[in-house]
């Protein structure tokens, strides 16, 4: 019994004496950057390998790195709060651009909470323009090396974006989308859903190039650069700036790679917005800028 007790005064004398971050779990008083922290990976690697800190997405971030991440808000008053605020936590270096696109629901009076904070750039068009007039707008002020385009609702979690850079940052693509039908850890989404955004994928693929398992997907990242170089020639408002990117992109043969990432589908009583109109609106973007390569 001795022989016990003074065992476990030994483990736990080691336990205080070596707990930190990684081995103690997550504290809420822990800077999020300590898990893009070259500390963090030099230890990950020296404790599970390089290979399994690659099966995990776990890399150190370039010096001075920044991430714009481009958030087209539009009557989203319940979500874009909680949004904004998951984004700031991920421990990503990074510049938030929120443009606010006409909406009349409180979505401005939400914002004017974050008008103060370093991270994030507001800006806002009176009237509604739609999410690919928005992209353009926070184009045209992102300083980051990388741009990623976020939605203001709770469908997407930026918690992602650790392993969809993680291609760019290798120089293994130029061009990365966020799978939502690349695994099984995502919300079932209704069977015309699936139904509807395969069809559209399989067909832009056809008619554009890539072989693509969710074209419509908002997680579009590249770098800045990349956005940079054809935004002159953007032309969609609405959601047909899904197809018109991925078009533009693939006339520059630049190389495109899926991650799957997590997905919690909402129905339209909770604010879903895209309808069947911009179904067939996608079609007609497929036929212009696949076919005619307009």
């Amino acid at each position: 019994m001795n022989e016990l007790n003074a065992s476990s005064d030994v483990v736990s004398d080691e336990s205080q004496t070596h707990s930190d971050p990684a081995s103690s779990g997550v504290d809420s008083a822990i800077d999020p950057g300590y898990w893009f922290s070259d500390e963090y990976v030099t230890r990950m690697q020296q404790t599970i390998g390089p290979d399994a800190c690659r099966a995990l997405s776990i890399y150190p971030l370039p010096k001075a790195f920044c991430l714009s991440v481009i958030v087209p808000v539009y009557n989203e008053c319940s979500t874009v709060q909680s949004v904004l605020n998951t984004l700031r936590n991920t421990g990503l270096p990074m510049q938030i651009i929120v443009v606010d696109d006409g909406s009349n629901d409180g979505s401005g009076e939400a914002l004017k909470k974050f008008q103060d904070e370093h991270q994030v750039t507001l800006i806002r068009h009176p009237k509604n323009r739609g999410k690919g007039a928005a992209i353009r707008t926070a184009i045209e002020v992102a300083q980051g090396d990388v741009i990623v385009i976020q939605d203001a609702d709770s469908e997407y979690d930026p918690g992602d974006f650790r392993v969809m850079l993680q291609p760019l940052l290798a120089g293994e693509a130029d061009v990365v989308y966020g799978t939502r039908y690349g695994h099984c850890d995502r919300q079932v989404s209704p069977w015309w859903h699936q139904a509807v955004n395969g069809f559209l994928s399989w067909l832009a693929s056809v008619a554009i190039g890539p072989r693509l398992s969710d074209v419509e997907t908002c997680y579009k990242m590249a770098r800045r650069e990349d956005f940079l170089d054809i935004l002159p020639k953007l032309k969609e408002n609405r959601f047909g700036i899904e197809i018109e990117l991925t078009a533009r992109w693939a006339r520059k043969n630049l190389r495109f790679t899926e991650r799957p990432i997590r997905y919690h589908h909402r129905w339209y009583d909770e604010g879903k917005k895209i309808g069947w109109r911009d179904g067939v609106a996608a079609l007609g973007c497929i036929f212009r800028y696949g076919l005619l390569r307009r």
